[in-house]
């Protein structure tokens, strides 16, 4: 295994963006959910279950490219504390794209509400069904939603620096999975 490759496999290129598209959606879809009771509603909802669904596969897929084919390694002459925040990042953003489908499959079947796959395919349950346990997941569902957004927009931030300001290839490895480091 190689500690540190020049750039991101095209695998982990694309899981990356096409995550990253997904859960730009999801964001987008899960606040219409919110702001309208149009018809549109019931529509978006039977469209973010799903996708939601579809994420935690491709995280947990992500998680074990990532663990067999680490990513490149930063640059060398990256302060310590951007080392340390890039690192703590990218936890956070492995931790929240998980948390979040989960955390919606466990308020759904504390609510009640069946997750179906495929128009036939029921999942099992992974919460209790209890009221109260639902008020409080959709809670945490719906902030960290906000902590979601705002961590893919530091994120965001951080590779426009690599980018536009250091040009020091971080960008690139994962853009194009090259890197002049």
């Amino acid at each position: 295994m190689n500690r540190h490759a020049s750039g991101f496999s095209p695998l982990a290129r694309l899981l990356h963006w096409s995550m990253a598209l997904l859960i730009l959606a999801m964001l987008f879809i899960g606040a219409g959910m919110v702001i309208t009771l149009s018809t549109r509603h019931t529509w978006l909802v039977e469209l973010h279950k799903p996708l939601g669904l579809v994420l935690l596969m491709l995280v947990l897929l992500r998680i074990a490219v990532r663990l067999r084919r680490p990513p490149p390694a930063l640059p060398a002459d990256l302060p310590g504390w951007q080392r340390g925040l890039a690192h703590l990042s990218h936890l956070l953003l492995y931790t929240l794209m998980l948390a979040m489908p989960l955390v919606g499959w466990a308020m759904l079947s504390a609510g009640g509400y069946p997750v179906v796959v495929l128009g036939w395919l029921q999942l099992p349950a992974i919460a209790p069904h209890d009221a109260a346990l639902y008020a409080v997941l959709r809670q945490a569902h719906h902030w960290l939603g906000y902590l979601l957004f705002a961590t893919v927009l530091l994120h965001l931030g951080a590779a426009l620096f690599h980018g536009l300001i250091r040009r020091d290839g971080v960008l690139a490895s994962m853009a194009t999975g090259s890197a002049k480091r």
